[in-house]
């Protein structure tokens, strides 16, 4: 009997005029950071941040991804070849040629919104926790995109299987089907991204802050953990592991995300931006005489 399945032989390039091509997944990269930020619009006005900052923490994001996930690609899964030799040390700054790994973007965000706390905090009244919490349903959504992409370029797929949506990715000579994991990914991100959206609407004035990031890490990296066992090894050391690198990456996230759980639990401390009161000031002697 023949298997059910889906040939995937779609072009990672939408469109080329000369040198210059535009590819679904930068398409798709770049959609999900302005996705975050219509989303971000509506935090700041929900809670009357300044609009302002709306465009500093864009960039400080975009920058910090990029830099962040091309590096924990370089040293987390190919160390020897981009710190081997001059050649393979300039690719370091060359992210278009391949390999970006969410990791290491993910540790690059944390450190990024650590400085932006620091250094836009505390004149609007918001703290590390707060921007982390409201961070994390953006980035959801945007990791649905990007898996997206990884679809449209026929990167990071799955083993062989025999189910009916299984995809046999031609572009990169495959002629048996294989989970397409991007998608189980992607599905799963989405799904996340809505479940704290609808947290964030319906219970913001019950959720303490540091929840929405500490359900976040633990949805996200331990479908993550979960996704790697079916998942191709990205490289060839991973195929002697018991746990691959993606696998062993996420645990400590997860580890992070239960402890913030408690550590929001045990504190109590309000999701929402809490200004504080202006003291009333009481009338001097002299007001008190006129009176």
């Amino acid at each position: 009997m023949d298997l059910l399945f889906i040939d995937w032989n779609v072009s990672p390039v939408i469109f080329q005029i000369g040198s210059f091509a535009l590819r679904w997944y930068s398409l798709l990269f770049v959609s999900g950071f302005i996705i975050g930020w219509f989303i971000f619009r509506g935090f700041f006005r929900r809670e009357g941040v300044d609009e302002k900052l709306l465009d500093p923490l864009l960039y400080t994001l975009l920058i910090a991804t990029i830099v962040g996930a091309r590096l924990g690609h370089c040293l987390f899964y190919q160390p020897e070849y981009y710190l081997g030799s001059l050649e393979g040390f300039a690719e370091i700054f060359m992210p278009w040629k391949g390999g970006l790994a969410s990791h290491g973007g993910a540790i690059a965000l944390l450190l990024a919104m650590w400085w932006f706390s620091k250094h836009y905090g505390k004149r609007n009244n918001f703290d590390f926790l707060w921007i982390m919490d409201r961070l994390c349903i953006t980035v959801a959504f945007a990791g649905c995109m990007i898996r997206l992409g990884n679809l449209f370029n026929s990167e990071i797929y799955g083993d062989v299987t025999s189910l009916p949506w299984g995809m046999v990715f031609t572009l990169r000579g495959e002629t048996e089907p294989k989970h397409p994991t991007q998608l189980y990914e992607a599905l799963s991100y989405l799904i996340l991204g809505l479940i704290l959206v609808w947290i964030y609407c319906k219970r913001l004035d019950r959720t303490y802050r540091g929840t929405f990031f500490g359900l976040f890490l633990i949805g996200c990296f331990g479908m993550r953990f979960l996704i790697e066992f079916i998942k191709e090894p990205q490289v060839e050391f991973e195929q002697s592991m018991v746990l691959d690198m993606g696998q062993l990456l996420s645990i400590p996230f997860i580890i992070a995300g239960v402890c913030l759980l408690v550590y929001a639990y045990r504190k109590k401390m309000p999701a929402a931006i809490v200004r504080p009161q202006t003291p009333r000031k009481e009338p001097t002697h002299y007001a008190k005489a006129i009176k």
